[in-house]
């Protein structure tokens, strides 16, 4: 199982970071140790001191594919969560400076929330239109909506599929809105998709 995520994927958050709205979708991976489940709680590793939270609408993908033309991507997942992608944000701004990858601030262990349920597709009237948003200590932090992606699932999901082979089960984390910052040992963080929570847990 992969975990794929997608980065710089709304202007307001691109604006926020001070980086250039890219002309095609950025991606880069986490393992699946990245993965915390469970509403178990997060600790802030020791190498970095300064954590973000970066709340994303997650995708399940539901089928086999390569190179996916983008009218069929809609085939290819069935279920949309919420999780958030952590980031150490010093480190990867040292790694960033440096001409080099992102991974050790993005891909360390249990650095990708996932909520404890997927919500079907059918679900949704409209799939460029989901809104969610990121709780911590009872205010809202971040507050997104599909439809402000610039690259939609479709698109993400044809694109991707030129370079790596989708597998069932994999995992895309489509982007993060406008919000980012750090987090605090003993901070609880909810996750809602509309009204519902998808995910309760503290930091450690």
């Amino acid at each position: 199982m992969k975990i794929i995520c997608i980065g710089r994927n709304y202007v307001a958050h691109i604006q926020e970071l001070n980086n250039e709205i890219p002309d095609e979708p950025v991606f880069f991976m986490k393992p699946d140790s990245s993965l915390l489940r469970n509403n178990d709680p997060f600790f802030i590793p020791e190498w970095t001191t300064d954590v973000h939270h970066e709340v994303e609408l997650v995708l399940r993908l539901s089928r086999l594919g390569k190179g996916i033309e983008k009218r069929f991507a809609h085939r290819y997942y069935d279920a949309v969560g919420l999780g958030i992608d952590f980031t150490a944000r010093d480190v990867q701004n040292q790694l960033k400076a440096k001409g080099l990858p992102w991974e050790k601030a993005k891909a360390f262990d249990r650095a990708a929330v996932i909520g404890s349920e997927f919500l079907p597709v059918e679900s949704f009237n409209d799939l460029k239109n989901i809104g969610f948003r990121l709780d911590i200590n009872g205010n809202t932090v971040q507050n997104g909506n599909s439809g402000l992606m610039i690259y939609d699932f479709d698109t993400i999901i044809s694109y991707v599929s030129r370079f790596v082979t989708l597998k069932i089960g994999d995992l895309i984390y489509t982007g993060t809105p406008v919000g980012v910052g750090p987090v605090h040992p003993g901070d609880l963080l909810a996750g809602y998709l509309g009204d519902q929570e998808m995910f309760r847990f503290k930091i450690k």
